[in-house]
Parts: C-alpha cells; structure tokens; sequence
C-alpha cells in the first residue's frame, strides 16, 4: 500500500493587514479543507511563503495546523531548509507537535553535489521517526535530485517513502515510477501534470488550486486514480485555466490573491512577495477562478 496517495493542500500562510500570522483565517481555511475532503494538509511549504517565516512563526504554524485538523486528516509538515542543522531542528519539532509526516525540499542557494544531497537528506531522515516525503524543485532550489540518488536515499533510509516530483520532467516522473519501490508514493507538485503522473502509476498531487477548489481538486484525482478517466478529464477541461493562471506571476501570489476575493483570507504579503504587478495578470486570474465558480454554480462539475 502506498501511504500517501490523493490530494494534499499546500496551505497559503494568511497574513493580518499588519503582516503577523492571521491564525484565526487558517483555522478558517484548515476546516473548509477537510470539509471538502482533501486527504491531507501541507503547511509551510513554498506556497505557504516558509522562507518569510520566522522560526517561531514557522514551528507555530506547523502545531496550529495540526492542533485545527485534530486528526482528521495526515498533516505534512514543510520542514526543508538550505542548512541541515536547521532542517533537522524544524523537522524534530514538527514530529514532536505531532506531524504525521514531513516534506523536505532539495536544498536551495548553495547547490551541493548528487552526494550532498543524499547526505543531507539521510541525516534529517535518521533525526525523527515519522514519514519523509523529499521535494525535487530544480526551478526554485537550482538542484535537481536525480533519480539514482532518490533511489539510494529509498533503499537505505526506511522512513524516506515518497517524493513531490516538481521537476515539470514527466520523463524523469516516469524514470522515478520504474525505479522506485512498489510501496513509494510519486506525487505530482505541479496541478496541471497530476493526471499525466497517474496515468504513469502515480498516486496524486500536492496542489495549490486545492487551497480553492478543494472538492473538484479531489474528484479530479480520485476519479482518475479509480480508472474514471472521462470524469478526471472532463473537470480538468474546467480547472485546467485556472492551472495556469495561478503562476500567471510567481507562487503565491496568483492563488492567495484568489483567496482574498474568496473572502478566505487578506491579500497581504511578505516582501519580497507583493501583489499582483499587472491589471491584466489580475483579470485573467480573476476569469479563471469565476468560470470555475460558474460551472460550479451551473453542475458542470
């Protein structure tokens, strides 16, 4: 069986207008998210805007996400940093608050080796006990974890059991499905890849457009991993321009600003992230996510 396996949100951080942590807003979002039926919850990950988080803000974040899902759904704790020892401390902690798993993104900036990587990796899998899902994000972190390497770490660390494939390689998603185990969870990090990564075997994703349309997110990922691929296809011809419009300007931007016209949270930001720069990028952002509300409305999907 593989132990992680649908829709898992990659939580937006709200901010109060003067830029603290809105808690109250994510309890919010935390509630409506279960309520839809998404299989997990993923907090401070690059969409959640970590890397403008304190430490204090980021451990917080982690346990007030776990303490609102109150174990109704697996929460997958962002803990990946650039430096090992403070990617050790983040990922202890979230075990200790009680995280059911923890998501470990490539190292960013300093660009280290093949054997760099997998010493990395395997000192913050032996520090805790819980689940690792690593996270290969070439375009943000300027490293790619390359499949051979991602097989080592599998085969000698047993608590390394998936991986967030964000490379936008569906050959290299491909290579990683034959070369892992049959028990290792493939997951998509790219929305409008998820189904192409199924269909390859797969077993989900970890989306942003599920921070706004959580149920239509999870028909769409169930019905095609149950083999229903005309529903899949058919809600994806409805998502699949939102898809594109929410990295219309750099994540997060796109999707927290939808958000805020949703009323879910404040269109507030931490520099270096700013508001939306072009009017355009806004209207055809805007589009998106009321032809999905519409065809919501109509029972289109």
């Amino acid at each position: 069986m593989h132990e992680f396996r649908g829709v898992y949100t990659a939580l937006i951080t709200p901010f109060t207008d003067i830029g603290t942590v809105d808690y109250q807003a994510l309890e919010r979002i935390v509630e409506n998210q279960i309520e839809a039926g998404i299989d997990g919850l993923v907090p401070c990950g690059t969409t959640g805007e970590s890397p403008t988080l304190s430490h204090e803000e980021h451990d917080r974040v982690i346990a007030q996400t776990i303490k609102y899902a109150k174990g109704r759904v697996p929460v997958i704790a962002g803990t990946g940093s650039n430096a090992t020892t403070e990617a050790i401390r983040l990922s202890q902690h979230a075990e200790d608050a009680g995280a059911d798993a923890l998501l470990l993104v490539n190292p960013y900036y300093n660009k280290p080796t093949q054997k760099g990587l997998y010493l990395h990796f395997r000192a913050i899998a032996e520090s805790v006990r819980i689940p690792c899902i690593l996270y290969n994000i070439k375009g943000r972190t300027g490293v790619n974890l390359e499949t051979e390497t991602l097989s080592s770490l599998e085969r000698d660390c047993s608590n390394i059991v998936a991986v967030k494939e964000a490379s936008g390689s569906l050959e290299q998603m491909g290579n990683v499905i034959e070369t892992t185990s049959s028990g290792f969870s493939v997951l998509s990090g790219d929305d409008n890849l998820a189904l192409n990564l199924i269909r390859m075997g797969g077993d989900g994703v970890i989306s942003v457009a599920s921070n706004l349309f959580p149920r239509e997110m999870v028909r769409m990922i169930h019905s095609e991993l149950e083999g229903n691929w005309d529903e899949s296809e058919r809600i994806e011809a409805v998502l699949s321009p939102l898809f594109s419009a929410l990295f219309i300007e750099t994540n997060p931007i796109p999707v927290k600003t939808a958000m805020a016209r949703m009323g879910w949270c404040r269109e507030s930001f931490r520099l270096p992230m700013c508001p939306l720069e072009s009017p355009e990028h806004r209207r055809v952002l805007m589009e998106a996510v009321e032809r999905v509300q519409g065809c919501i409305e109509g029972g289109m999907i």
